[in-house]
């Protein structure tokens, strides 16, 4: 009776629009209070329901790196910058909910699936069955880092970000070579993998990587594009494997490589006039002459693997050096010899005033050589 008396005396007198409005709330009020009297709830608008948040009920974890690529237009984008051929087998790493396999397994001859979520094993072994791609699709339910990947001849990831790294130098490792790899990663991890000499980002991972293989940035990803969306925008980048592989000592390369770029702006001057550097180089001069160069590259593959270690990496800091050793310039306790040499090599090739974060990939095999044909050695 009250809400009758009520709406009656604004229908008599609506007061304009305001006497309007005042009506409409009145007469949503009615329809809200009948539902709650019914055991009934009333749905409010605007507000996303929970179910919103995962796709057919699977829920996604973020600490797992499960941000599945919902944009169909960059999925078709980078299935075809991948350069696929009709004959290809293609190596999928975390396939999610089978978004960009279903294209791929369009224009390849199979997919290989690895994933190590068995809730999304069965969705996407889902999507495939009762279609013509289901013959042609093969999931390996497992972790990817401790996968024996099979044969392939093109990857193509949106991997998880936390695994970049360790990852990238698997495929690296891989034998026989793959034709190409196009890898969605942390934006600025993959500008760390292209950037050139005197970038700010340049770093041990440059050109370790640029040593082995061939990288071109291909298309920058927002956030946005991703369901959950990250905290980062994302890009997708090709990798070419070089072959052959330059005929070096990776152990060698890894040791210089890893000295030069412990203080990357710093002269190859003052790094080499350190103490601690000193006393190495005779240790590992003495060793080498002790094995009577019985030393030989084994392990290719575990070496390769090894240039992917980040750990403790002060080149991958933005701000430059981080100092660990104390500088001994006149050589205390150091037999002066050792220092003495490994300037005059550096002054002989013109390096001792040169700083890593603006050499090339010839410069460090050129100082590679140069200190091993004068009896220094970095493993």
């Amino acid at each position: 009776m009250v809400f009758g008396s009520w709406t009656g005396a604004i229908i008599q007198n609506p007061r304009g629009r305001r006497g309007e409005q005042a009506l409409r709330r009145v007469f949503w009020g009615i329809c809200n209070f009948d539902a709650r009297m019914a055991g009934g709830k009333a749905e409010r608008k605007g507000r996303q329901a929970p179910q919103q948040q995962r796709f057919q009920g699977i829920q996604f974890d973020k600490a797992k790196g499960q941000h599945i690529l919902k944009n169909p237009l960059i999925v078709q984008s980078i299935v075809q910058k991948a350069g696929i051929k009709s004959t290809d087998i293609v190596l999928e790493i975390g396939p999610g909910t089978g978004n960009l396999t279903m294209k791929l397994l369009e224009v390849a001859k199979k997919v290989i699936a690895v994933e190590l979520d068995p809730r999304m094993v069965l969705e996407v072994t889902r999507r495939v069955q009762g279609t013509p791609y289901q013959s042609h699709l093969q999931v390996i339910q497992g972790d990817i880092l401790k996968t024996q990947l099979p044969y392939f001849d093109i990857c193509v990831a949106n991997i998880p970000y936390q695994i970049s790294s360790p990852l990238t130098f698997k495929l690296l490792s891989h034998r026989p070579i793959f034709r190409c790899a196009v890898i969605m990663y942390q934006r600025e991890f993959a500008m760390r993998l292209v950037a050139k000499t005197g970038d700010p980002l340049f770093c041990r991972l440059s050109v370790n990587t640029q040593l082995l293989a061939r990288i071109d940035h291909l298309l920058k990803v927002g956030k946005n594009n991703f369901r959950p969306p990250p905290k980062v925008d994302s890009s997708v980048v090709r990798i070419e494997p070089r072959n052959p592989l330059p005929s070096i000592n990776f152990k060698e390369w890894d040791g210089l490589i890893r000295l030069c770029f412990n203080r990357k702006n710093k002269t190859l001057g003052s790094v080499f006039r350190q103490k601690a550097i000193c006393a190495m180089m005779e240790k590992n001069f003495k060793t080498h002459q002790a094995l009577s160069g019985a030393l030989e590259n084994n392990g290719e593959a575990d070496m390769v693997m090894q240039l992917g270690d980040t750990t403790n990496d002060a080149s991958m800091d933005m701000d430059g050096d981080v100092d660990t050793m104390d500088e001994d310039m006149d050589g205390s306790g150091v037999p002066s010899t050792f220092k003495e040499k490994a300037l005059t090599v550096l002054k002989e090739y013109g390096y001792d005033d040169k700083r890593s974060s603006k050499l090339t990939q010839e410069d460090f095999l050129k100082l590679l050589t140069a200190f091993n044909k004068a009896g220094f050695y970095f493993s």
